[in-house]
This record gives C-alpha cells, sequence and structure tokens, in this order.
C-alpha cells in the first residue's frame, strides 16, 4: 500500500521550454516532446500525457527525492554533447472543483542540467492537459512518501541553524 503525503501548492510560471511556448529555436516543440521518445526507450512512457509541466511552488516548503519511481541516466536528447540524468516520481494533483488527477513529478537533476534551474520549492509535473488552470491557481499535491520527501519550513531553518 502506498503512504500518500500531500501539500498544498501554488501554480507557478516557468520558463516555457518543456512546452515549448518560450519559442526558444532549440527546442520548437518544447522539451518534453523531445524526450518523449527517447524516454519511451527507456521504460517511462509519457504518451497519454500533456508535452509540458505544470510548476507548483510548496513555498516555504522543500522537496527531496529519496528513491524515484524512474532513473533515467546520461540521456542523451539533443544533437549536443551533453547528457542528463532524469527522475520521476508519482504524485497525484486534487483540485477543489474536479476530478483527482494522476502524474509524475519530472526532476532533471541539477547536476547534470545545463539551464533553466528551478527554485528548490518548485515542483515540475507532468500530467494531462488541464484546461482553465491558471498562475496562481492553489492545489493539493499527493505524493509518494516512498519516492519523496517534503522538507517543510520549519526542518529547512534547523538545518540552516545547524550548518552554521
Amino acid at each position: 500500500m502506498t503512504d500518500w503525503i500531500r501539500v498544498e501548492g501554488t501554480v507557478m510560471q516557468g520558463y516555457g521550454v518543456a512546452s515549448g511556448r518560450a519559442a526558444d529555436p532549440r527546442y520548437p516543440q518544447g522539451t518534453i516532446q523531445m524526450q518523449k521518445p527517447i524516454f519511451a526507450k527507456q521504460g517511462v512512457n509519457l504518451e497519454d500525457y500533456f508535452a509540458g509541466t505544470i510548476n507548483v511552488s510548496i513555498q516555504p516548503h522543500q522537496y527531496s527525492i529519496k528513491k524515484s519511481k524512474h532513473t533515467l541516466k546520461n540521456v542523451r536528447w539533443t544533437s549536443g554533447e551533453l547528457t542528463e540524468d532524469f527522475s520521476f516520481c508519482d504524485c497525484n494533483l486534487i483540485f477543489s472543483d474536479r476530478p483527482k488527477l494522476k502524474g509524475l513529478i519530472y526532476y532533471p537533476h541539477p547536476e547534470t542540467k545545463p539551464e533553466h534551474f528551478q527554485s528548490p520549492d518548485v515542483l515540475e509535473i507532468i500530467t494531462y492537459y488541464i484546461n482553465g488552470l491558471n498562475y496562481g491557481d492553489r492545489l493539493i499535491l499527493e505524493l509518494n512518501s516512498a519516492q519523496i520527501e517534503i522538507i517543510f519550513s520549519m526542518q529547512i531553518g534547523q538545518q540552516e541553524a545547524d550548518s552554521q
């Protein structure tokens, strides 16, 4: 049985590269659309999901990946020399006015990512297209507690005090 932890978050504007809205000529259809076939070959099928991410801030909390559902190492998804590592964790999105949606936390490992870094409180979610979703909307995320940990704001303050 899966133990789910819940955390409230706010939909935030991202860079627009995942969906292609940024009009970056390197990623004309967006990074997710380019990555889907490569991820599928390695066992992560995102075909049914929207080719973009929803950025959800859980501020003042942060998160840490414990043991992802899938981790892909040294993925070459562009014509360049760089490879990246990606992890995926199960999640559900809970809204006040619509059914629960399954999704995945999409986590490009920062140590292998060349640009477009996220704040430590922002989770990138891959799920189905959600009509009418707006920046600033509040929702509840259900996260698999075996895969991801929420670091609550009091713990963050204690960790900072301990390091001094």
